[in-house]
């Protein structure tokens, strides 16, 4: 494990192929979506019509991600029936879908039998992997990045299995 972790926005600029992300909480209380998530809780929903009022700067970095010919995956492992969080998550998702993202959700019953990281992770170009670590309320507790192979093996391994069994958004149901 390395303890020198780069910034999000640098290690997805360079990555030239893939990028992962394997979601698998059913909330999250990070400072930057506290905001967002009590709006929308109020009835507030994005416009799909007013692109300006969608979360920047992120979106604009997954299109030019996107547009450099790197693919964007994440999935989404989810207890059934879902959190409010994650309608809110369901929500918005068409904005990161309309960014260049590739997105499914998979009911947690029906990942039982995956191998699965004990933290939600970023794995690029299918070499470094880039945990994303949590307290118990949802609020970030900071990055570790690790480029072990065994444990990039996990990291992969679980992601694609997620996927192949995972719905893709457009047919999920909240």
């Amino acid at each position: 494990m390395m303890q020198n972790v780069p910034d999000f926005s640098e290690l997805l600029k360079s990555a030239q192929h893939s990028a992962v992300h394997l979601e698998m909480r059913d909330s999250y209380g990070v400072d930057k979506e506290k905001g967002p998530f009590a709006a929308w809780r109020d009835g507030a929903r994005l416009d799909p019509n007013n692109r300006a009022a969608w979360w920047r700067p992120w979106l604009d970095l997954i299109s030019e991600t996107v547009a450099r010919g790197v693919v964007i995956r994440r999935a989404r492992i989810v207890s059934e029936p879902v959190t409010e969080y994650i309608r809110f998550e369901h929500s918005g998702t068409f904005t990161n879908i309309e960014a260049g993202e590739q997105i499914r959700w998979l009911p947690r019953r029906r990942a039982s039998d995956i191998a699965l990281p004990g933290n939600d992770f970023w794995l690029f170009d299918g070499r470094i992997v880039r945990f994303n670590h949590f307290t118990g309320d949802g609020a970030s507790a900071g990055p570790e990045m690790c480029e072990d192979p065994g444990v990039v093996k996990l990291c992969a391994s679980a992601f694609e299995t997620v996927w192949e069994r995972a719905v893709p958004h457009e047919k999920y149901t909240v």
